[in-house]
């Protein structure tokens, strides 16, 4: 099993082309789908043979020079072997570094204690499992979120701020971040449940649906200000920045946990608190989500009543149902499972991305294909190339003819 591409790719035609397709794709003139694969700082700890930094995920989320080096490491790795519509070789105005706590930040702001697990990606403990009613007592820190992962995401941000200016890797200058977690969201119920348990909260919106509208109302209102707070903390301490004074923006978010409802129970008892996060930070314009799981039965209602017109998929997919039901001019991203793409075969790969092609899926030029959803460690990279392979045969489009013949 490899993990490094075997064949000779000249990175500077193979660029050239990745800047034509995504040209091409946002034109709205696609010749070809465009296909990414995308994997997390997983791949670096959960995968020894490219993880020669000596560093662990514990060290990741507790030292900022952990976080450099093995970002470092992790992205020559990527630009070096995963064959894809995305750049690759050195970059040529430097390595963008970012502050990353994967998906504990919002749960470690709130006060959920953090559990790492060797190389295995740390996680939070539920304040609210045992002791419900303890929402009463729950106030969030106040800026600077002095003891919790926000405080050490802002310590980090200094520190590689302060040190990346002097760094460079394999000639190139290393960036320092230009955001922090917590200007976004994973989702409000996502955080209910990481505080409150994913059974638990699911029994209290049956059980003690006035308990559950005050858990998600008080994390709603803090995830609102706490996204402008850190705003405010970032111009006031780097002025200057592009997006200064901007609240409202293009906006996308993410809630993989409306997955486990009905989508009557979604538009009764997420909906609304999803609104009042929209309102706040979306310019008005189209907005976009990332849902992992199975989640299509509410694709629709969130086009028409929240203006999603991207979606980034998990996975079970029905693709070209979704494309019937959402109409040509929805953006979808999606493809095989990540365990596919682990496990199976090159020759299985191919007739998994022939299927997802041939099914509909790319009316309308609005499809990428990608891994769903977020690739695994330890995927070997033959597998990656099939993929890309596949992609570029079953993911043509037919010659376009806008003029007279």
């Amino acid at each position: 099993m490899g993990f490094t591409l075997t064949q000779k790719v000249d990175f500077q035609q193979h660029n050239e082309e990745v800047r034509r397709v995504w040209d091409a794709y946002w034109r709205r003139q696609p010749g070809r789908v465009p296909t990414t694969v995308s994997g997390s700082i997983r791949n670096l700890f959960g995968n020894p043979a490219i993880n020669d930094t000596g560093y662990t995920f514990e060290d990741f989320f507790t030292r900022p020079e952990a976080q450099i080096r093995c970002q470092l490491a992790y992205q020559r790795w990527v630009r070096h072997n995963l064959l894809c519509d995305q750049e690759m070789g050195t970059p040529a105005h430097g390595w963008q570094i970012a502050i990353d706590f994967q998906n504990s930040y919002e749960a470690g702001w709130m006060g959920c204690p953090l559990v790492c697990h060797g190389n295995d990606v740390p996680d939070t403990v539920e304040i609210l499992k045992d002791d419900k009613r303890k929402l009463y007592r729950l106030k969030p820190p106040d800026p600077p979120w002095s003891g919790t992962l926000l405080a050490r995401a802002l310590e980090f941000f200094e520190v590689m701020h302060s040190e990346c200016p002097q760094l460079e890797f394999e000639g190139r200058p290393v960036l320092p971040p230009g955001a922090l977690p917590g200007e976004g969201t994973d989702g409000p119920f996502d955080l209910a449940y990481k505080l409150r348990g994913a059974t638990e909260v699911c029994l209290d919106m049956l059980d003690d649906p006035g308990y559950f509208h005050d858990l998600m109302g008080f994390i709603t209102e803090h995830i609102i200000e706490r996204i402008k707070a850190i705003r405010r903390w970032r111009w006031q301490r780097f002025p200057g920045a592009a997006d200064e004074g901007q609240f409202k923006r293009p906006y996308g978010f993410a809630d993989d946990a409306i997955c486990l409802l009905s989508a009557a129970q979604y538009e009764e008892f997420i909906y609304p608190y999803h609104c009042r996060i929209v309102e706040a930070f979306s310019d008005g314009g189209p907005t976009s989500i990332h849902l992992c799981g199975d989640a299509t039965r509410h694709f629709r209602f969130l086009r028409d009543r929240l203006r999603v017109m991207s979606f980034d998929t998990g996975f079970p997919i029905d693709f070209g149902a979704l494309r019937h039901e959402l109409g040509p001019d929805v953006e979808i991203r999606g493809g095989p499972t990540v365990m596919l793409l682990k496990n199976g075969t090159p020759a299985a790969i191919r007739e998994d991305v022939r299927r997802i092609c041939a099914s509909g899926i790319m009316a309308g030029g609005r499809f990428i294909l990608r891994e769903a959803n977020n690739l695994a460690p330890g995927t070997p990279i033959a597998n990656v190339v099939a993929f890309y392979e596949a992609a570029k045969e079953f993911g043509q489009y037919p010659p376009r003819h806008d003029g007279p013949p």
